[in-house]
């Protein structure tokens, strides 16, 4: 028998979770993106489990010296029939 599809009435709660860095004054470390990755990844497949509705992407072109640096970031939205007991 198939599963019920998703319905995005039956989104109640959604999680917003930044992956990688957005401010240049203020730069992530590898430990804090690491952190994120995982905390997406956790809600993708704990219980309730949650479904990405939504990704920005954004990136910018920094001039350091002589040098270009790119800096991006994803920001997941990921939307649960109710809110997970194990998210703070």
């Amino acid at each position: 028998m198939a599963e019920n599809p998703f319905q995005l009435s039956d989104v109640h709660f959604v999680k917003r979770i930044l992956v990688g860095s957005h401010d240049p004054t203020s730069l992530k470390s590898h430990e804090e993106i690491e952190h994120a990755t995982k905390l997406l990844n956790r809600c993708l497949s704990d219980y309730p489990r949650g479904v990405i509705i939504g990704v920005e992407k954004s990136f910018n072109i920094l001039h350091v010296g002589e040098h270009q640096v790119v800096m991006q970031y994803h920001v997941y939205h990921v939307g649960f029939p109710r809110k997970p007991a194990w998210m703070e």
